[in-house]
């Protein structure tokens, strides 16, 4: 059995114990504790932190462009790659209150392909009813880890529905990639009865509670998942906040979900639904925006002070939103994202 080493976080105050062959991120969650976090893979730097006090810490791959050199000579760590051989102190630099000791508890799971339909050329509408549990406890934006059959890799895919209570029902939205091990099994391998393990549930872009500011969320691609699911919530619950949702596409072959958005827009008083094409086909019969989805954000909003904004897809669409939501108001603490990145 590995050693075990106490981590302190600041400023909150909370202790656990990391095994060294756990990362700390991992170690939190199975703790109940929901650090703030994006990939899980060392590519997003959603979960850097800066080391206080202990040196004797390793972290596994991750990409320069989360934690540049320069910072990880200053002190600054990845909690999602990191191993630590001694006891330390870390500061979280990014972290929410109200949520941190709020965690579901991770489970694992095997699950039944039920459904695997095209809702674009591209996007996959993959349904699982659990098996082995029956039902797992998580919050409306949250993820699991998808085991790739006979590889020993894991993938994340954030669910699109709201609990598992309906018959065990798990529904995901994936991109097919050219050559992506997960998708590539899902576009070409996958079949009806099929089983499946996962890992979950992860991940912090959940609705925070007790609140009635506005709500701006950003998407784009397979980030419809995790943001269908905190609407088909907010309806559930009869959350009536003032929402609006841009979803940026290039073309109108790319938007899914279209019937069932324009039908929230009837059952959610206050909630808009814009889509946008980056890129039109000639002749493409559309009345709707046209161009970036951040530019029609910037066209539509001009004060957002005090909204909460929520930003799900591709890594440059989520880096371009963050800094204009922030000029139109949105404080920094209450802008959540999650970048859909690719591993490799």
């Amino acid at each position: 059995m590995a050693d075990k080493h106490v981590v302190r976080f600041e400023p909150v105050g909370i202790e656990i114990e990391v095994a060294e062959d756990q990362t700390v991120l991992r170690a939190a969650a199975e703790q109940g504790l929901m650090l703030m976090h994006g990939c899980k893979e060392g590519q997003c730097a959603a979960c850097k932190s800066f080391v206080l006090d202990g040196d004797d810490i390793e972290l596994d791959r991750y990409s320069t462009f989360a934690l540049p050199d320069y910072e990880k000579e200053e002190g600054f760590t990845l909690l999602c790659r990191a191993h630590v051989y001694e006891d330390v102190t870390i500061e979280l630099l990014n972290y929410d209150e109200e949520m941190i000791r709020s965690g579901l508890p991770i489970q694992d799971a095997v699950a039944e392909v039920v459904a695997n339909d095209p809702v674009t050329h591209d996007l996959r509408h993959l349904v699982l009813r659990l098996v082995e549990p029956a039902e797992i406890r998580f919050f409306p934006g949250q993820y699991v880890d998808i085991a790739v059959p006979g590889t020993g890799q894991t993938r994340s895919f954030s669910m699109a529905n709201t609990s598992s209570r309906d018959g065990g029902r798990l529904e995901f939205i994936i991109k097919v990639y050219p050559g992506g091990l997960f998708s590539h099994y899902l576009d070409t391998r996958v079949a009806i009865g099929d089983r499946l393990g996962l890992t979950g549930p992860f991940g912090v872009f959940t609705l925070r509670e007790g609140h009635d500011e506005d709500l701006v969320f950003v998407g784009g691609g397979a980030g419809m998942a995790p943001i269908l699911a905190l609407l088909r919530s907010m309806a559930e619950r009869g959350i009536r906040r003032r929402a609006t949702y841009y979803y940026g596409a290039r073309r109108r072959r790319d938007l899914c979900f279209e019937g069932e958005l324009r039908a929230l827009e009837k059952d959610l008083p206050g909630f808009r639904y814009v889509p946008a094409l980056s890129e039109p086909a000639a002749g493409e019969e559309w009345d709707g925006e046209v161009g970036l989805i951040t530019d029609v954000v910037r066209r539509h909003e001009h004060d957002l002070k005090g909204a909460h904004a929520y930003l799900c897809g591709p890594p440059p669409m989520v880096e371009a939103a963050m800094p204009l939501l922030a000029t139109l108001g949105v404080p920094q603490k209450h802008i959540y994202y999650d970048k859909f990145t690719t591993t490799g």
